[in-house]
């Protein structure tokens, strides 16, 4: 148990952590013991249909506290943290203004960065613009559009590894819609979604053995849960495999299953290991990159 003792009228708890760490569980601890409502820093627990899948919390859970921005799109919509900050920002000042505390909890580090640190003042890409690009990278390949990108903004192309694609993508779209360079905009100031707010961070870094442990015994529940039938549908939507309901954890391992390129207990060893693998990366970012009021050691159970 946690006991917080310097809860301010401004104060935004942020429970940060790798996947199976325990985050939700704790968000529900101190929602129920400091009159709190939850919300959602996971840019996959934001897609419906897919609450195994995503260990979104369950129908109990939201009963109990309100939950807010979980399981709010599509799958086919492609979610930005740039949408996410705008949602999160007003979510958070309403619980405020109601005489209760915001917990944000999740494991989406660029989520909660941006939350507390800002971001950039970068327009979001207009969808036209976006789909021109998009069918350059389709008709040319990766190659010609990074040529072209260092052609229209060369200081914005040197930042960027030429074969990253999502982001040699975005800056083009970044420079087409406005003609400023992503360089540019990233010497801006940064900007504070909630700039009133005082910021009481708790992350969870809990042992690598230990964390490998609960990635896999929650894999193996989630596939008694239902996991194959949220992938089975969809598929069914037959949507773009890049977006990002598609790339959630299991998902690409248990499609292949389903299509018939690996058999099951293939699929579900390589969702593990992928499971286990991005867990790590997790925990090493926020072990090294946020800042935090109190460490946990170990998960929350």
């Amino acid at each position: 148990m946690i006991e917080l003792d310097n809860i301010k009228p401004d104060t935004v708890i942020v429970i940060a952590g790798p996947t199976a760490s325990g985050k939700s569980a704790l968000a529900l601890d101190i929602a129920r013991r400091y009159n709190g409502e939850i919300v959602n820093a996971d840019s996959m627990q934001v897609y419906q249909g897919t609450p195994v899948l995503s260990a979104a919390p369950g129908a109990e859970e939201k009963r109990e506290i309100p939950h807010h921005l979980y399981e709010i799109y599509h799958p086919s919509v492609n979610g930005t943290v740039v949408d996410w900050l705008e949602c999160a920002a007003a979510v958070v000042r309403d619980i405020r203004s109601r005489g209760k505390l915001p917990v944000v909890a999740g494991g989406t580090g660029m989520y909660i960065d941006n939350l507390i640190n800002g971001t950039t003042p970068i327009p979001e890409p207009l969808p036209e613009v976006r789909g021109q690009v998009r069918r350059l990278a389709a008709e040319r390949g990766q190659e010609a559009l990074y040529d072209l990108l260092q052609k229209a903004d060369p200081a914005g192309a040197a930042r960027l590894n030429p074969n990253d694609a999502t982001r040699v993508r975005r800056a083009y779209e970044i420079f087409l819609q406005t003609g400023i360079s992503i360089a540019e905009w990233y010497r801006r100031p940064m900007v504070k979604k909630l700039p009133e707010a005082e910021f009481l961070v708790i992350k969870i870094i809990p042992e690598a053995q230990e964390l490998d442990e609960r990635c896999y015994r929650r894999f193996d529940l989630m596939m008694k849960a239902g996991a194959l039938e949220e992938v089975r549908y969809l598929l069914s939507l037959d949507l773009d495999k890049n977006l990002p309901a598609m790339k959630m954890l299991g998902v690409p391992e248990l499609a292949a299953f389903l299509n018939g390129a690996a058999d099951l207990s293939e699929a579900v060893d390589s969702a593990k290991l992928h499971t286990r693998q991005y867990a790590k990366r997790q925990r090493t970012w926020f072990r090294n990159k946020l800042a935090a009021e109190i460490i946990l050691d170990r998960c929350f159970c």
